[in-house]
């Protein structure tokens, strides 16, 4: 599937020989698993009591915080979803999820109550 480009910040123009300069913005570069400091918390905000295993801090391109989330949803064997830079585990899996994180050798780190 093709990614849109946005184009901000113009409205119109009556200037025939205009022409949008793109900005080609690169993914951050993905920083190694050693560097990452990922926070790992239990979450029922705006979920009507469900709880989510919520995975923050992720720095790198998108299709790597993807990888991701699909493995960490794999190894624990249900669903979730990847949203604004934050992977969500349904239910409470956040042994397993700091478990599997830490063998990979991430910093990971248990975050909240």
């Amino acid at each position: 599937m093709a990614k849109k480009k946005k184009r901000i910040d113009i409205v119109y123009s009556t200037n025939p020989d205009y022409g949008f300069e793109e900005d080609d913005f690169n993914d951050a570069d993905t920083l190694p698993n050693e560097e990452q400091n990922l926070k790992v918390m239990l979450d029922r905000k705006k979920r009507k009591g469900k709880e989510v295993t919520l995975i923050t801090g992720f720095v790198g391109s998108e299709d790597d915080l993807k990888d991701l989330g699909k493995v960490l949803k794999q190894k624990c064997g249900v669903g979730g979803a990847v949203k604004e830079g934050e992977i969500l585990i349904q239910g409470n899996s956040v042994q397993k999820v700091m478990d599997y994180l830490l063998k990979e050798g991430y910093k990971a780190k248990r975050s909240g109550g």
